[in-house]
């Protein structure tokens, strides 16, 4: 093979971008063979702005069947994630999933054991947050132990804003039924991906959600946790979708300094000269507040700072480019597919420690998620 025949399901907003880079052949040794979308209009999009040996299907297992493609992309609402994947597996397809992966562990879990027993097959993520220069440097940073072992971790993401009219857009948009959540399995994925791609899953959860806060759906879409770590260390994630004025800020602190991060865009990190707990161990309260006021001569850290300005389409070619390298090359995957249940399971706790009033253990109870859930989805039928 030295070209792989792309094959995309769904040309919704993100199929349509993809298509875009593919038949704009920004991905090198990738060409779009083949698309798939159950919406009419979308079909119609496809004929009038794919080229013409673009094969357009309306059911994606004909898609599979066709012969005419090596890979996929899967881009359609949350729930079908797994369901497509296995399908594409079992028919010795490569597989690219937009986030999330799904959105209960449980179905995630099937999905990557399909992928497990085709190691031949390169299954990956769309987290192109992992492409941002920003966060490989930020993790560079981390593993290097800059600034110690981990402590605290704190991430507000509230520049989520969405107004009534995304959710009135589509009727499986902000359902339990067709989207299975709110802002934990739409906007805030990356996020989540990230927290446990810098910093390590959590041990325990625990959280407060608010359902249609300020907005006429029966989601979540504000959120407050509080998690703690192995170690010891605790943190914070808090989020929402109605911020007109939202806030981007991730701080990361450890025992011998700390990172901070503002709109994803800016880092910080400051550098203790000695670690926390020598200092902690040396010094008593007047020489620790002359240290802090800058009386002793001393400098209690250094600082570095530097930008990394985010550039979205870039990111997701560069997933597309290493997964397709990871086809042709044999190139190690930024986002391995397997990995896509971290952040839902992290989400998953949220959503339960939340319904059941208590922090949860994890690994999540899968199980027990799934049960709650579908009284979720009955109770909203119901109600419509």
């Amino acid at each position: 093979m030295n070209k792989v025949r792309f094959g995309m399901i769904g040309v919704g907003n993100m199929g349509t971008s993809h298509c875009g880079w593919l038949v704009n052949n920004r991905i090198e040794g990738a060409c779009l063979s083949a698309v798939c979308d159950i919406d009419e209009g979308r079909r119609n999009w496809a004929r009038e702005n794919l080229p013409a040996d673009v094969k357009i299907y309306d059911n994606y297992l004909d898609l599979l069947d066709s012969g005419l493609v090596d890979a996929v992309v899967i881009a359609v609402p949350h729930y079908l994630h797994p369901e497509m994947a296995i399908a594409a597996l079992e028919r010795d397809l490569h597989v690219m999933v937009e986030k999330p992966a799904g959105v209960y562990v449980n179905q995630i879990k099937e999905m990557n054991a399909a992928a497990a027993k085709k190691p031949q097959l390169v299954f990956g993520m769309m987290f192109n947050q992992r492409m941002n220069p920003l966060y490989q440097k930020v993790k560079a940073i981390l593993e290097e132990g800059t600034i110690g072992d981990i402590r605290r971790v704190s991430w507000m993401i509230t520049s989520w804003w969405r107004t009534q009219k995304y959710y009135d857009s589509s009727a499986w948009r902000a359902t339990w039924a067709g989207e299975g959540g709110g802002v934990l399995v739409n906007q805030a994925p990356h996020q989540l991906d990230l927290l446990q791609w810098l910093c390590g899953m959590p041990v325990n959860m625990q959280a407060h959600l608010k359902y249609g806060s300020h907005r006429d759906i029966t989601v979540e879409d504000d959120v407050t946790a509080y998690f703690e770590y192995a170690n010891g260390a605790s943190g914070t994630f808090i989020t929402c979708t109605h911020d007109a004025l939202g806030t981007d800020r991730l701080e990361i602190h450890g025992d011998n300094g700390k990172i901070i991060i503002t709109d994803s865009k800016t880092v910080t990190v400051k550098k203790l000269n000695k670690p926390e707990e020598v200092l902690n161990r040396e010094l008593d309260f007047r020489q620790m507040l002359a240290l802090v006021k800058g009386q002793t001569g001393e400098k209690l850290y250094t600082e570095e700072s530097f930008e990394c300005p985010e550039n979205w389409d870039q990111q997701h070619i560069d997933v597309l480019i290493n997964f397709t390298n990871a086809i042709l090359h044999g190139e190690e995957l930024i986002a391995p597919g397997a990995e896509g249940v971290k952040a839902v399971e992290i989400a998953n706790a949220m959503f339960l420690s939340d319904w059941l009033g208590r922090t949860v253990e994890m690994p999540v109870d899968g199980d027990l998620f799934y049960e709650k859930l579908q009284e979720r989805v009955k109770k909203e039928q119901g109600e419509h």
